[in-house]
C-alpha cells in the first residue's frame, strides 16, 4: 500500500523506441503522469495505451520548467514523486525498496544509482553518479544543470541500494539530434559559470583531448574488451557527445577572438 503514496513522472518526446519498456517496469503504479514536449512519432499512441497513464504536452522551455510543471501543475495527490527519463526502468528490487522509503513521512528523497544498458547488454559500469530521483514534493526545488535538471531536496536523502535501469535505444539520427541539442545548452551553461565552474567544466575548455580521455574512461568503467561491443558502443556515446561540445566552445572562442583583434 506504502506505493499508493508515490507517482511515477516521465518527461518525454518522440521516444517510442523507449517509452514502453519504461511504462512496463511501472505497471503497479496506480497513476503515471507524462509531460510530452510535442512528439511527432508514435509515443502518445504507444503510452495511451497503458490504463495508469495520464497523458500532458508542454512546449519545452526548459529542464526546471518542464519539471515544475509535471510536478505542481499535473494533479498529483501523492506525497512522492519519480522523476524519470523515458528511457529508464524500475527493476523489482528498486521498486520494493523504493516502497519502504516512501512508507515514512521522514525521507525527503533518496539518490538512486544506475545500471547502464546498450540494447539491452548490461554494462559493467558507467560514468554516471548516482542521481536524486525520489523526491517528497513538498520538499523539493527544481533548478537547470546545463543539458539537464537538478532537484534540490530539503531534508534527509536516503541512497538507494538497487538501480533504476538505464538503457535508450533511439536510432542513431534521433540519439545525434538529441545531443546537438543537449551540447548547445551545456557549452550555453558553460559560458555563464566562467571561472566559476568545477574541475569538469575547467578540463572540458582548456583540454583539447578531454573527449578522448571521457570515451577511453568510458570504455574502461563499461568493462573495457570483457563487454565487447555494448562497452564500445558506451564509449563512443560519451567521446561524441563530449567532442560536440568541444566543438561549441572551440568555435567560441574563435569568434571570441576575432572579436578581440
Amino acid at each position: 500500500m506504502s506505493l499508493d503514496r508515490l507517482t511515477p513522472v516521465v518527461l518525454s518526446y518522440n521516444e517510442e523506441a523507449n517509452l514502453p519498456r519504461t511504462l512496463s517496469s511501472l505497471g503497479w503504479a496506480k497513476r503515471i503522469v507524462i509531460v510530452d514536449s510535442g512528439s511527432t512519432d508514435a509515443s502518445k499512441a504507444l503510452a495511451t495505451t497503458f490504463p495508469n497513464v495520464a497523458w500532458f504536452e508542454r512546449p519545452f522551455d526548459s529542464h526546471a520548467n518542464q519539471w515544475s510543471y509535471a510536478l505542481f501543475e499535473t494533479a498529483i495527490d501523492t506525497p512522492f514523486v519519480l522523476a524519470l527519463d523515458a528511457d529508464m526502468e524500475v527493476p523489482p528490487d528498486l521498486r520494493d525498496e523504493i516502497a519502504s522509503l516512501v512508507a515514512r513521512d521522514d525521507n525527503a528523497g533518496a539518490l538512486i544509482p544506475f545500471s547502464y544498458q546498450v540494447q539491452g547488454v548490461p554494462l559493467w559500469g558507467s560514468l554516471c553518479p548516482p542521481q536524486v530521483r525520489l523526491l517528497r514534493r513538498d520538499c523539493v526545488e527544481v533548478l537547470d544543470a546545463g543539458h539537464t535538471q537538478a532537484f534540490r531536496v530539503r531534508g534527509a536523502v536516503r541512497r538507494c541500494r538497487a538501480c533504476l535501469v538505464h538503457d535508450d535505444r533511439k536510432s542513431l539520427d534521433r540519439w545525434v539530434s538529441a545531443q546537438l541539442r543537449y551540447s548547445a545548452i551545456e557549452a550555453a551553461r558553460l559560458a555563464v559559470t566562467g571561472r566559476r565552474g568545477n574541475l569538469k567544466d575547467h578540463l572540458r575548455r582548456r583540454l583539447p583531448a578531454w573527449p578522448m580521455l571521457v570515451g577511453f574512461l568510458a570504455y574502461v568503467r563499461a568493462g573495457g574488451p570483457w563487454y565487447g561491443a555494448a562497452a564500445r558502443r558506451y564509449a563512443l556515446e560519451r567521446l561524441i557527445y563530449e567532442a560536440m561540445l568541444r566543438w561549441r566552445l572551440a568555435d567560441r572562442d574563435l569568434t571570441r577572438g576575432r572579436h578581440e583583434e
